[in-house]
């Protein structure tokens, strides 16, 4: 990730910008970042990261229903060789 101060960035804007769409720019005040810009794409990404974050409960909110089928569920044969990895613990 690219860092540049603030002042550098207000002045390159354009340039910034361009580079935000390959990879993030934390901007610096004083030697430590105070933010980040990134690309449209990028920050729809977070934004779906943290929706999905927030869809996530806790067993103890869940039904004893919930807590069956969640038991119940199988994962695709094709995952099965990640068995093993529980195996070498």
């Amino acid at each position: 990730m690219r860092e540049v101060p603030a002042t550098e960035f207000t002045r390159n804007f354009g340039q910034y910008r361009e580079i935000a769409q390959r990879e993030p720019i934390a901007v610096t005040s004083h030697g430590r970042a105070t933010g980040y810009f990134v690309s449209a794409v990028e920050y729809e990404e977070l934004q779906r990261l943290k929706a999905f974050g927030r869809r996530s409960r806790a067993v103890a909110d869940m039904t004893k229903e919930e807590i069956e089928q969640m038991a119940a569920g199988r994962m695709s044969p094709e995952h099965d060789h990640l068995d093993s990895l529980l195996d070498e613990t």
